[in-house]
Formats: structure tokens, sequence, C-alpha cells
């Protein structure tokens, strides 16, 4: 595999920081290719070379984010819950602005039903090994519980910047599915 000039990953960082940075600031639809130029430190002739337009730089950046949680969650398939969720939210703290970003836009809903699809996909086969524990109780209805508070703490945690450490996060959220799952 050939590997990639700096130079490029480079000016796609700056893209996308330049537009996390321009949502927190206006909303996605306000913002354009100059404004993502201008921020960068780039021409919008190098932005065409990556991305067709702000959509797909922001959808690119979304599919990169999604697969590095789904990454974690692979190489953590084998531990308990707390042991699990610790990377995730380490990683959440690591990449607070495009997530506080995200969580907090109007402009990216998109992001969120993307991030409802994932943990879905994720939880999916926990709901359905839960077993007797959870026999009295619509398969449906109890992935729909856990994936939306997942996603409701996710999101209580990141706006309120952080109130508790990673490690406090993995240990109750790991308590709480223990519990559900």
């Amino acid at each position: 595999m050939p590997k990639t000039d700096r130079r490029i990953l480079k000016s796609q960082e700056a893209m996308k920081t330049a537009v996390i940075e321009l949502m927190t600031e206006k909303s996605f639809d306000e913002i354009t290719l100059q404004d993502i130029s201008d921020r960068a430190n780039i021409s919008r002739g190098t932005i065409y070379l990556h991305y067709s337009d702000k959509f797909d730089l922001l959808n690119k950046l979304i599919a990169e984010h999604i697969q590095q949680l789904r990454n974690i969650c692979r190489s953590v398939a084998d531990l308990d819950f707390r042991e699990a969720i610790l990377p995730w939210f380490e990683y959440l703290e690591q990449n607070y602005l495009f997530f506080s970003t995200m969580l907090a836009s109007k402009g990216a809903a998109y992001f969120r039903t993307q991030f409802v699809e994932f943990l879905r996909e994720e939880f999916e086969n926990e709901v359905k090994q839960s077993g007797e524990k959870n026999a009295s109780i619509s398969e449906d209805i109890l992935l729909q519980f856990i994936v939306t508070s997942y996603v409701g703490i996710t999101e209580w945690w990141i706006i309120n910047n952080m109130p508790y450490s990673s490690e406090v996060m993995a240990d109750q959220v790991g308590l709480l599915l223990d519990r559900n799952l």
C-alpha cells in the first residue's frame, strides 16, 4: 500500500479541523467552501482534490470517527463492559471538539443518526444474548432502551464538559449495562 504524502494528510486534517471549528461558530448550512479554505489556509481547489463538497467532507469526517469507534468495539469485544467502555470514553475525550460540536450542533443531525445506527449494530448481539435476564422484555424495546440510554449519557457527558473522568464513566455505565444486559 503506497504511503500518503504528509502534505496531503496535513491539508486533509486542516480541512477537517476548519469545518468543525466553523460549526462551533455558525450552522453548517451557513458555512461556505471559502470559509473552510480560509480557515484551513488552503485554496478552494485543494478542497475539491479531496472532497466533492462540504457535505462530502463532513460525511467522511463522521464516517472516520464512527469507524474508529467500531475499531475500538472490535478490539475490546471479549472484555467485560467496564473494561470495554473505558477506551470508548477515552476516545470521546480525546476528540472532544468533534463530538461536542456534533452533539450540540443543529446541523449535525446526520451524525446522531449515524451514531444511533452504529450503537444499534454494536448492541444487537448483546441484547440477543441477554437471555433469561430479559426474557419478559421485547428485544426491540430493550435494544432501543440501551441505545438511546447510551446516546443520552454520551451527549450529557460531552455537552456538560465531561464532569466525570473517563474511568468514572466507564465504571458507572459498565454497571448499568451489566444490570440490563
